[in-house]
């Protein structure tokens, strides 16, 4: 029996703040537990909270990078249940009105594009942690996290297999973190996804019944979950029984999940407006402002490097898959090197390095302008990309190090000598006859293997395109 698998996503983003949503304590991740729990965090009686504007531009961010609906008028609300780490016995969030209602973000499986459709993005704030086994036969309670600012990106369910789920999740992660309103630590639960999944028989329009798959915080558990989850559910149902809605867990150990609680509905949480926080107005004028303040998007970047630096598709979702990327392009562009190259060499070498020393490119031990005078001597002949390759290993573990005294020092200038070139070119064709005869008789791999020997004669030295040249014109 074919069934249809239906997939919707809700997202907490923390959002990049230096205070929490409704104070002034730090967000800061790593302390003490409990040393950045402020009054308000532990809900001391009269205590009152007041709104970080910061929070309210990070969404008003989001909201402009997905062509979302911006209110002009939203409310928080309480929406309340009990946790021993959620003090007040409820957390502010946002219900009827959200700040963000309906955008949608594009993403791409292969050469497959699909736009997935956003429902709303609501600010709320985070709840403490509890660490089980903390504490001697008991549980600890850490309120370091309560308050932290939140952006719940709410999705339609609009994906239909774990792989576009997981393009949706890894778009979204690169977008929050392009816009600068969220760090992308999945580690530290910067970016955390519940996932949605029903199944349904193939072809028909009524739903199955969902289960919630709460707190995925890497790709890799994203896509396991939702296998183990459609293959629990499918199961279930050949077997004649029924699905219960309900919140599971997955566990990465097992490859399962389990289920957690029944799910609970709006009405289970008695949402109503909280009546210590005004509601929040935005202006057009102020979506204006912060609309002029912002990068470039992603795709708009793409769709430019492509068409004014003649990059391939493959090469500009490279440069624009990370913000850091992009600016590390752009910083070694400036020195007037060629677009082509220098996308070929972060996307190969420069990547290949980062990986090995597990480094994000911000970290890079050679920067923009090193990389761009490496490059400049590859454009005008001073050196080979071979020796080019050389040097970058050199400048690695030494940027300070000075390119042209390092091309002297280590014997890599190109010869460029036509004369000299020429005299290498005639001993070579003397020597290898039966290669000679074998291009002009067509085949071209004869030619391929004299530019080899020729430049083993110039022990790597020879400028391969005077080579190539010269030769072409003693074998015409």
């Amino acid at each position: 029996m074919s069934w249809d698998v239906v997939i919707g996503i809700e997202t907490h983003v923390q959002l990049q703040t230096k205070t929490k949503i409704f104070s002034g304590a730090s967000t800061a991740f790593g302390a003490e537990p409990n040393t950045q729990a402020c009054i308000l965090s532990i809900a001391l009686p009269g205590t009152l909270p007041v709104l970080n504007y910061e929070a309210v531009q990070c969404a008003i961010k989001f909201g402009l990078a997905t062509n979302a609906e911006i209110a002009s008028r939203s409310i928080f609300a309480r929406k309340n249940y009990f946790y021993p780490d959620l003090p007040k016995g409820y957390q502010i969030s946002q219900y009827e009105l959200p700040v963000v209602g309906k955008g949608s973000l594009e993403i791409e499986i292969g050469d497959i594009k699909k736009t997935v459709r956003i429902t709303r993005a609501h600010l709320e704030e985070d709840a403490g942690k509890s660490s089980h086994g903390a504490v001697q036969n008991g549980t600890g309670i850490d309120l370091n996290r309560a308050g932290t600012p939140l952006l719940e990106i709410v999705s339609e369910p609009d994906m239909t297999s774990a792989a576009e789920a997981v393009a949706y999740a890894k778009k979204l992660h690169e977008l929050v973190q392009w816009i600068g309103i969220c760090d992308g630590n999945m580690q530290e639960g910067s970016f955390r996804c519940d996932i949605n999944v029903s199944v349904k028989r193939a072809g028909t329009d009524k739903l199955g019944t969902r289960r919630e798959i709460k707190n995925l915080n890497s790709f890799k558990f994203i896509e396991q979950a939702i296998h183990a989850e459609t293959q629990w559910q499918i199961e279930m149902l050949e077997e004649g029984k029924t699905i219960q809605q309900a919140t599971v867990l997955f566990n990465p150990e097992t490859g399962e999940t389990r289920a957690m609680r029944s799910k609970e509905e709006a009405n289970d949480y008695r949402y109503f407006p909280d009546p210590d926080l005004l509601p929040l107005e935005i202006s057009d004028e102020k979506i204006n402002q912060i609309k002029e303040s912002m990068t470039e998007l992603p795709h708009l970047m793409k769709a430019r490097l492509e068409r004014d630096y003649q990059l391939s598709s493959y090469d500009a979702s490279g440069i624009t898959s990370d913000k850091h990327v992009a600016d590390y392009f752009f910083a070694t562009l400036k020195e007037g090197v060629e677009p082509k190259q220098i996308a070929n060499w972060i996307l190969g070498q420069l990547f290949s390095k980062l990986n090995e020393h597990n480094l994000s490119i911000e970290h890079s031990p050679i920067k923009p302008q090193v990389l761009s005078l490496l490059l400049k001597r590859i454009q005008d002949g001073t050196i080979s990309n071979n020796g080019a390759k050389q040097l970058f290993e050199k400048l690695w573990t030494n940027s300070d190090l000075e390119i042209d005294a390092l091309i002297e020092s280590e014997g890599l200038k190109q010869v460029s000598d036509s004369g000299l070139i020429e005299t290498m070119i005639d001993e070579v064709l003397k020597n290898n006859q039966t290669m000679v005869d074998e291009y002009r008789s067509g085949k071209e791999k004869a030619f391929n293997a004299l530019v080899g020997q020729i430049m083993k004669a110039s022990k790597g030295k020879a400028n391969p395109g005077q080579v190539n040249e010269l030769l072409r014109k003693k074998l015409s």
